[in-house]
């Protein structure tokens, strides 16, 4: 039986972690794995291209939380303000509970559908 050369499969976020220097990647090599000088460049633009997808997602994420916490916050605020549409009701439901119900619900679920596509599209334009 012949031996096979094993091989190492990282994520991007492994490289990420790697080359901010906690632990280097030779070090984590085998001396006969060690890569020729063209893979080693094509390893550091690898690498420098999933960066530059982590940055691009994380600013995604912090307008996504701002923007949950703005509807969050906006829609407290409007029931704070508007202490009437505690006491109307609608069909025996307080207005208030229908705008918690009604509104946060499917804006909280677009919202969602909104970051998942645009994460989806940041991934495929960083792929090509």
């Amino acid at each position: 039986m012949t031996a096979q050369r094993r091989v190492r499969v990282t994520s991007p976020q492994t490289r990420i972690a790697l080359a901010r220097g906690h632990r280097s990647l030779r070090g984590l090599r085998e001396p006969q794995d060690r890569p020729g000088p063209g893979q080693e460049a094509e390893e550091l633009a690898a690498t420098e291209a999933a960066r530059a997808l982590f940055v691009r997602q994380r600013r995604l994420a912090a307008r996504t939380l701002a923007l949950l916490g703005l509807l969050l916050t906006g829609l407290s605020g409007l029931l704070g303000a508007l202490p009437a549409l505690g006491r109307l009701t609608l069909g025996g439901v307080p207005a208030s509970w229908l705008l918690l119900m009604a509104a946060s619900y499917p804006l909280l679920l677009l919202i969602a559908l909104l970051h998942v596509r645009r994460a989806e599209e940041l991934e495929r334009d960083a792929g090509s």
